[in-house]
Formats: structure tokens, sequence, C-alpha cells
């Protein structure tokens, strides 16, 4: 069963992930690539889960991994 997303940006600080990252900053344009680009495997990654069972992890959040802090 595919699961959903749950977005928690300020679980764990404060300050949201959106005000960490500029507006002018590079990622920004590439997740607006991404995003648009998982929104039209939408019906691929539907037809691959099983209508039942445990919800899994949505392929959005595995492909978007956030970076390792340093």
């Amino acid at each position: 069963m595919r699961g959903s997303q749950d977005f928690q940006g300020t679980m764990f600080s404060d300050i949201s992930l959106e005000e960490r990252v500029p507006a002018a900053h590079p990622v920004r344009k590439l997740g607006a690539v991404v995003d648009a680009l998982l929104a039209t495997m939408d019906r691929e990654f539907v037809a691959v889960y099983a209508r039942r069972g445990r919800p899994s992890v949505p392929p959005e959040m595995l492909l978007k991994v956030p970076p390792a802090r340093r």
C-alpha cells in the first residue's frame, strides 16, 4: 500500500527548512523540476503498489532524501 507524505518540517527545529534555504538558491529550481517530474509519474507509482497491507514510504520521499549535515 502506498504511503502518504506527512511533512513535519518543524518537528526538530524552530525554523522550517523553507526558511533556511534562500529564495534564490539553485536547489529551489532543482526541487521544482523534481516535483514536476514526480507528479507526472504518480500513475506509475500507484500501479506498482498493492491496495492492501501496511503503508510504505512514499517514493517521492525516497527520491528526495535530504542532504546529511556536515
